[in-house]
């Protein structure tokens, strides 16, 4: 080996204590609950070295546990020598103050609400997505610069969990003028890039493109689809939020109709208010959509409480009435007798494997369906000189039959509302 000693240069892993209370008026059980909060602290790089639980009636007021509880964390977190004490549910300002002062300032007490903030700090790539966070982040620290600002400045010369907060201000600058200051510009700049999107959306829809959007929990496959579907080559990692920025391609269905498939965020169970407010404008994808393709792991023995969950922040942003398929994904971690019961319990549904690929040609077909829903069959004369729209005919539009006439393209042709519309000013009888 010789006579140095080999330097290590891996960072460490936060040791983190989560706590958990069990008011008994959640349809997900505490260990269920507290299985996904480690989940989360893995994500995001913490190793978990205890769950403490405590059946209540109601949080206690000044310290969300009761005080036997929090001498036990006391004890804990110094005989663990933890890092970090992660609550699975949104403490207050106050008591996230008390509970700091109890386990000592160098050790940091943090919720599930700035767990997943830290997460999407760390996970947002593009311009928008990083200013969607740093809203969330400043509007969940704005009530709390009081007794955890000093505390969080503090840490961000060590990092680890929780110090992504704030951008870099030093405790100086930070006050709840400067906050607010920076609040109003980040919405301000979301509205802006917000109408800069609509106008895209607004243009696909003019176009007469049927717009898929790909909905779910986190980690249920939605960008492993994607990228079956039309090799977007979207990051793909078996973590939580793993992709938070959408993405948006254009694929052709076998009958010829061009279509869009929008990835989108992953939803959570006790997904942070602000987080949807903040994240509107990417939401606004799904709200745009003519079918939301709802992806689930069917691995998971959550997945109907993941559903609900799904389906609460669908109505939270106005989206519950639009047309949608449940997709059941991951059916390769399914045996033969599992796979079998879903099918036969659930025949509505469609049942796929992304990373494999078996059922995606039985899914594009009942996309097809969906997007054939209220077609118009017509026949329509299109002169030659209107190029662009015999381009959009043989995109947006089944073609049945056509012949090229002396004034122009003769065709009859199947279409959705919208191109039907279009090709109003051209229809012809079919001699």
């Amino acid at each position: 080996m010789g006579r140095f000693k080999p330097l290590y240069t891996a960072p460490v892993p936060e040791k983190a204590i989560l706590v958990g209370v069990d008011m008994g008026n959640s349809e997900w059980s505490i260990e269920e609950s507290m299985d996904e909060l480690e989940r989360l602290a893995q994500t995001d790089g913490a190793e978990v070295v205890y769950r403490m639980v405590q059946r209540l009636d109601a949080p206690v007021p000044k310290t969300f546990i009761g005080s036997g509880k929090s001498e036990e964390l006391v004890s804990l977190v110094r005989n663990l020598e933890a890092d970090v004490v992660i609550f699975d549910d949104e403490l207050t300002p106050s008591q996230q103050s008390n509970l700091e002062r109890i386990v000592g300032r160098d050790v940091k007490v943090i919720d599930r609400t700035a767990l997943i903030l830290d997460i999407f700090g760390e996970h947002a790539k593009t311009n928008e997505g990083r200013l969607q966070v740093q809203l969330a982040q400043l509007q969940y620290v704005y009530p709390r610069l009081r007794g955890m600002w000093s505390h969080l400045v503090g840490e961000q010369t060590r990092g680890g969990i929780g110090s992504r907060f704030g951008q870099g201000e030093s405790q100086l600058e930070v006050d709840r003028r400067l906050v607010r200051k920076r609040i109003s510009w980040l919405r301000k700049e979301l509205d802006r890039l917000e109408t800069r999107r609509g106008v895209r959306s607004k243009a696909r829809w003019d176009s007469g493109v049927y717009r898929v959007a790909l909905v779910g929990y986190t980690n249920a496959g939605k960008s492993t689809l994607l990228n079956r579907l039309t090799n977007a080559g979207v990051y793909v990692q078996d973590e939580l939020f793993a992709t938070l920025d959408p993405t948006t391609r254009a694929m052709d269905l076998e009958e010829g109709r061009k279509i869009t498939v929008t990835d989108t965020v992953g939803f959570i169970q006790k997904l942070p208010t602000m987080l949807v407010e903040s994240f509107k404008s990417t939401l606004a994808e799904v709200t745009a959509a003519d079918l939301i393709l709802k992806v689930v792991d069917c691995s998971d023995r959550n997945a109907d409480k993941e559903i609900a969950a799904v389906d609460s922040i669908l109505k939270e942003i106005g989206a519950d009435d639009i047309p949608s398929v449940i997709v059941y994904n991951k059916t390769d971690l399914l045996d033969k007798d599992g796979k079998a019961q879903m099918l036969a319990s659930r025949p509505e549904c469609e049942f796929i494997s992304a990373k494999e690929g078996t059922g995606v040609k039985g899914l594009l077909y009942r996309v097809s369906q969906e997007a054939s829903r209220g077609d118009k069959t017509m026949t329509v004369l299109i002169p030659y000189e209107k190029g662009l729209l015999m381009k959009m005919v043989h995109e947006r539009c089944q073609v049945v039959r056509e012949r090229y006439e002396q004034e122009g393209l003769l065709a009859t042709v199947k279409a959705s509302k919208r191109m039907a519309d279009t090709l109003a000013p051209y229809e012809a009888d079919d001699e």
